[in-house]
């Protein structure tokens, strides 16, 4: 579906990031995808993609520091001459109880959430108006429900949709479409280390009784990047097994 795309994916190393990486190289994107501490994850992600045939590069960019993130758009551009999709994905937590919670902590995450989203879009744009793209934004179910002990994530995230629907207000009549995903509770890293009783909590809350996938994340991203999703403009797709119902 996306034959001779070039995508970017931002924190494409591990989690979801990586399964979107996959997934788009599968469906014939050329994908450049940024890290930042994983270099060995990266560089095995990039060795399993070309022994498949396809295409994927890693490249080290903190998304908080514009001059490195305009470094590394202007390198794809002179490389392939445009870009289609870019996925913004990168993103850390910093969970603390408000009373408890630093200012270092909250501007930490919401740089790292939402300045490094501006960035790349901002970064992005300019060639993508020449002759259209998808623009698909990372931001989680908590940036709508809220959640206890996240109040800088959820804001980063809250921040993230109101973003992304002005932006595709202000580019969808030069065919560039910008849509956010939101992810429910997903098997990653983070969730693996959660105690067995705070999962069944969370996973009692969910119709679907169970997690997701990272897979199934990627492939609503290959979903919005695709023709397939044309007339998608603005829009919030919750993928989160019927929590958000």
């Amino acid at each position: 579906m996306l034959q001779d795309k070039i995508a970017i994916v931002t924190g494409g190393s591990k989690g979801i990031g990586a399964s979107i990486v996959r997934e788009l190289a599968k469906n014939g994107a050329k994908v450049i995808f940024t890290y930042l501490s994983s270099e060995q994850s990266a560089a095995k992600i990039v060795d399993d993609i070309l022994a498949m045939k396809g295409f994927a590069k890693a490249v080290r960019c903190d998304g908080k520091i514009s001059t490195e993130v305009e470094a590394t758009v202007n390198a794809v551009v002179k490389e392939f001459g445009k870009i289609d999709i870019l996925i913004n994905n990168a993103g850390i937590t910093k969970d603390n109880l408000l009373l408890r919670l630093t200012e270092e902590a909250w501007e930490d995450v919401m740089d790292a959430n939402a300045k490094s989203v501006f960035n790349f879009t901002k970064s992005c744009i300019r060639p993508m108006m020449r002759s259209g793209g998808s623009i698909i934004n990372m931001s989680s179910i908590v940036g709508i429900r809220g959640n206890a002990g996240q109040s800088n994530y959820a804001a980063s995230k809250a921040a993230i949709i109101g973003f992304s629907k002005s932006i595709a207000q202000e580019y969808g009549s030069r065919n560039v479409r910008c849509n956010v995903i939101a992810p429910g509770f997903i098997e990653t890293e983070m969730t693996e280390q959660l105690p067995e009783n705070v999962k069944k909590d969370y996973i009692s809350k969910i119709p679907l009784n169970r997690f997701g996938q990272t897979s199934e994340i990627a492939k609503v991203a290959v979903f919005l990047a695709s023709e397939m999703s044309s007339y998608i403009n603005g829009q919030v797709l919750s993928v989160c097994g019927g929590m958000n119902s």
